[in-house]
């Protein structure tokens, strides 16, 4: 369905039982709602579920421009809106990861819980220099010159010798991410620190996190040090995409959560 939120026309599907609590799904950089098709699957006989693509992905609008966190969150609290969902728990991953985060630190009271997955939070200069090349080269050479360097970035060495079928999955999604939506997207991964708002969070937090991940486990491990009551939990042998690399572990951690065990 198509949603008009925050000035533009956002592509999500809602799936599930009216009247069942919410759960909401934001989507990282390059890939579209599709990367949590299994998890949609898992949940929607009980909650009532709804994927969105972020600004500049999938089916949405990708305006011109350098966007920032600020208004991928307002994005989000405007989709809410436009739906009618007063109360939600959420679900992100990398930059879904951190715009959930930044709604549940600042409305916590539409929030019942929150799942951040594979996110450290934060730019630091090395990544903004990084995130800086990649927008340089998407803008010259299109999406496509991006598809195999961000696959061996996200995905273990073996999963990537393995090819199993969410890795062409995965490579489509990155192909097929416009520019303008990854560029403006990755510029705001260049320039944020979200680490001192997810501090302050009051809903149950829990943070997910791929145990080949590169630095991102030792940064989620800290986050979950920094907001008393919430935990790390790390996925063996998944990457930057955990849901996918290894969905019955990240299933079997994520439903657990959302059916009320503690953080």
């Amino acid at each position: 369905m198509r949603i008009r939120a925050n000035g533009i026309d956002f592509n999500c599907t809602v799936e599930g039982p009216e009247g069942a609590p919410w759960v909401v799904f934001s989507n990282s950089l390059a890939t579209s709602l599709a990367m949590w098709d299994g998890q949609a699957a898992l949940l929607r006989d009980r909650f009532r579920v709804l994927r969105y693509d972020q600004r500049g992905h999938g089916g949405t609008e990708a305006p011109d421009g350098r966007y920032d966190f600020d208004l991928l969150i307002a994005d989000l609290a405007a989709l809410l809106d436009a739906l009618g969902i007063a109360r939600c728990s959420l679900v992100g991953l990398s930059m879904g990861g951190t715009t959930v985060l930044g709604l549940a630190a600042r409305q916590p009271e539409r929030v019942e819980r929150v799942v951040a997955c594979d996110t450290s939070a934060a730019s630091s200069p090395e990544s903004a220099r990084a995130w800086e090349e990649r927008i340089a080269l998407a803008r010259a050479q299109g999406m496509e010159a991006l598809v195999e360097p961000t696959v061996r970035r996200w995905c273990p060495p073996a999963i990537v010798a393995a090819n199993p079928p969410h890795v062409d999955r995965l490579r489509e999604m990155i192909r097929t991410t416009p520019v303008n939506g990854f560029a403006g997207c990755a510029a705001a991964l260049a320039d944020h620190d979200m680490r001192p708002a997810a501090a302050t969070i009051v809903r149950p937090a829990l943070f997910v996190v791929g145990e080949q991940d590169g630095a991102t486990p030792t940064a989620m491990r800290r986050l979950a040090d920094a907001l008393p009551g919430s935990r790390c939990e790390v996925i063996a042998g998944a990457g930057h995409i955990s849901n996918m690399d290894q969905p019955e572990a990240f299933d079997r951690v994520l439903l657990g959560f959302l059916a009320g065990a503690p953080a």
